[in-house]
């Protein structure tokens, strides 16, 4: 069996909470693997790195409802040293490049970092990627693909990228990360159908037993995940070819995030596929969503879009025994394979052709989801395929009800998290064996000359008369009869408006009191109130700043 190692687990609740942030791809995703990695990781210990309390906590109510047994120990963003003893940190996205400046002032070989790809098409994530090569990422560091065909993508814009390097600097790029292929998961049992659901959605269909009903769970939008209207054309061109008393059904569920969406849906089935039953759902309620699998005898996922990257959805109508009908795109290439489903031809343009949508997005010209929505536009999926994968599955539930098994336990063996997580937390061991047998090649950058975010005291040192050094200089506690005290001074200033003060006020009392009792240098003030000493020199400026304390002559 190979290795296997924790990671710490960089949180924050935007990547993991669609209930409270809102529901997209990348959250489901972090929630379904956090909530994996909890019940199927093989640790002593779960560490996670967050910026506050009440995040962690989110963590704890999870660990105590999945595995009870288990300790969790959370380290703030400020120390992410404190990690230690483990060696590797997850962070939920690709764009790694701001982790490897974090980690520079401990030194690049204190932790690996290891990332995931989502979307791969927007600027920032492509300029993420560009990023990350100048960025102090090193070779026992990675990114984890979730399809062979994202790693393509992902090995094409690296290469482009270390060209530019070559013709820009005259040298060779640094060593690469790694970017290694590993599929997302699900808790297949979650989708598992359900009688009473399904005979709801038929019933709202008013679909017999020998109907056929084709379901998406999918985001609505024509723009950003899939151009409903080559589905619409087909199923009413294939509906003329099925057998007399098969009438075909589609279930969309899902999420409009603008009004034309919706109106390009229900105004394109009304008009293009007369002959076929339409549903749509609200993809945010889970009974709609447990219907949506349930009353389905195919799950259809015809995406024709850059957006999409994997697709978890087909997998969650995989887990509820269903075939798959998809699109030959992206992730579906790895999932769909010929014994669980069909797979129609998809076509796109060549570079030249497409190159004025990168130039107009890179221009500002256009927006992301007009970009996706062009290049959208250049990409066919053959309407002749898709007709005939339509009727052959619509008319034969002998081969539905063998993909659908076949399905099942594809799903169950491959990406179920209990099979995913443990390579994962291979690949951190991975990670961490390169890290020690290439030590010589850290180094570290200290944390005030970090060239992307230097120390204000660094880069405008120009700015004031001179540089203080309260090392060498002793202080004094001045009469300030009749004067605010340092509460007052504090309410007044507010520093709570902006949710960020620069020492808590008990800290900066502790010091003041220091002064006043006598302490006349850092290193007696420091002793006296068990800080250090640099703490105690930025509390001793604001109190000169406001005359609290004065240098003396």
């Amino acid at each position: 069996m190979t290795a296997v190692a924790n990671a710490a687990i960089f949180y924050a609740s935007d990547g993991y909470r669609p209930d409270a942030k809102g529901i997209n791809g990348r959250r489901v995703a972090g929630e379904s693997f956090l909530k994996g990695y909890i019940k199927h990781g093989m640790v002593e210990e779960f560490v996670i790195l967050t910026k506050s309390n009440p995040e962690a906590e989110e963590v704890a109510s999870l660990i105590k409802a999945h595995r009870p047994d288990k300790k969790m120990r959370a380290v703030g963003l400020v120390r992410p040293q404190a990690i230690a003893p483990t060696e590797a940190l997850y962070y939920p996205a690709a764009n790694i490049a701001g982790e490897a400046w974090r980690r520079a002032d401990h030194g690049s070989g204190a932790w690996a970092i290891c990332g995931l790809t989502h979307t791969t098409s927007t600027t920032g994530i492509m300029q993420g990627f560009f990023d990350l090569r100048m960025a102090p990422v090193m070779e026992w560091d990675a990114v984890i693909c979730t399809s062979n065909a994202v790693q393509s993508a992902v090995l094409t814009q690296m290469d482009l990228v270390d060209n530019h390097i070559r013709h820009r600097f005259g040298s060779a790029p640094p060593a690469r990360p790694m970017f290694p292929v590993i599929p997302l998961g699900i808790h297949t049992a979650d989708f598992i159908r359900d009688d009473a659901s399904r005979a709801a959605l038929r019933g709202r269909l008013g679909a017999a037993e020998t109907d056929v009903v084709f379901s998406t769970i999918a985001r609505l939008s024509p723009h950003e995940k899939f151009d409903p209207i080559p589905i619409f054309l087909s199923m009413q061109a294939a509906s003329r070819e099925l057998p007399p008393g098969i009438k075909m059904h589609v279930v969309m569920c899902g999420i409009f995030r603008q009004p034309y969406a919706r109106k390009v849906f229900e105004d394109g089935a009304a008009r293009l596929m007369p002959d076929v039953g339409f549903l749509l759902l609200d993809g945010a309620k889970a009974d709609e969503r447990r219907q949506t699998l349930s009353g389905a005898d195919v799950f259809l996922f015809m995406i024709d879009n850059i957006q999409e990257t994997f697709g978890l959805a087909p997998l969650e109508g995989m887990a509820a025994g269903l075939p798959v009908l998809g699109s030959d795109w992206d992730g579906l290439k790895d999932t769909i394979t010929p014994d669980v489903g069909l797979r129609v031809t998809s076509r796109m343009l060549g570079p030249v052709h497409l190159a004025n949508e990168s130039l107009r997005l890179q221009g500002g010209i256009d927006d992301y989801p007009q970009y996706c929505a062009a290049v959208s536009a250049m990409t066919e999926l053959d309407m002749a395929d898709m007709k005939a994968k339509i009727v052959a599955l619509a008319s034969n539930p002998d081969l539905r009800a063998q993909m659908g098994q076949a399905a099942l336990r594809r799903v169950q063996s491959l990406y179920d998290w209990k099979a995913v997580i443990p390579q994962m937390q291979a690949l951190w061991s991975e990670q961490i064996a390169r890290k020690r047998a290439a030590a010589a090649k850290a180094f570290r950058i200290r944390g005030y000359s970090l060239p992307i975010s230097p120390s204000p005291s660094l880069l405008f040192a120009g700015y004031p008369t001179e540089t203080a050094n309260l090392t060498t200089q002793a202080f004094h506690a001045p009469d300030r009869s009749g004067l605010p005290d340092l509460a007052e001074v504090l309410a007044l200033r507010n520093y709570q408006g902006l949710n960020r003060i620069f020492a808590e006020p008990a800290q900066i009392a502790a010091i003041q009191a220091a002064v006043q009792s006598g302490q006349a240098t850092v290193e007696a003030i420091s002793k006296a109130t068990q800080m250090r000493d640099i703490f105690v020199e930025r509390v001793l400026m604001w109190l000169l700043k406001y005359d609290f304390v004065r240098r003396k002559a």
